[in-house]
């Protein structure tokens, strides 16, 4: 079965970065999108970015574009985020989460994604 496990989160003050890690499992990892999603207490899930199966296309929510960028080891199954600049807005547990499908654009949106990882808790302090 699919399985996708985020590290890298914790508490970073205003300003700073982190760079967060997803490792998966389960199938050919190179088939495949992932993209990064986060919720904020009491906010729906939303969309942070996301990255096609080859590397070559990305997209980013407007409120990250230029602050995070996401990437993929496909040698190593991994796909990262780079959190750079990071305001107490970014505050969130952050999730990462695959297709079922392969797609062919950068997927997005949060029902086009089928298998998600347990989640990572990224704190910024003012």
């Amino acid at each position: 079965q699919v399985q996708l496990v985020e590290s890298g989160g914790g508490l970073v003050q205003a300003g700073g970065s982190l760079r967060l890690s997803c490792a998966a499992s389960g199938r050919t990892f190179s088939n495949y999108a992932m993209g990064w999603f986060r919720q904020a207490p009491g906010k729906e899930r939303e969309f942070v970015a996301a990255i096609t199966r080859s590397g070559g296309s990305t997209r980013y929510a407007d409120s990250v574009k230029g602050r995070f960028t996401i990437s993929r080891d496909n040698a190593k199954n991994r796909v990262y985020l780079q959190m750079n600049t990071l305001k107490p807005e970014d505050t969130a547990v952050y999730y990462c989460a695959s297709p079922e499908i392969t797609w062919y654009v950068v997927p997005y949106r949060i029902n086009e994604f089928s298998y998600w990882g347990q989640g990572t808790q990224v704190t910024v302090s003012s």
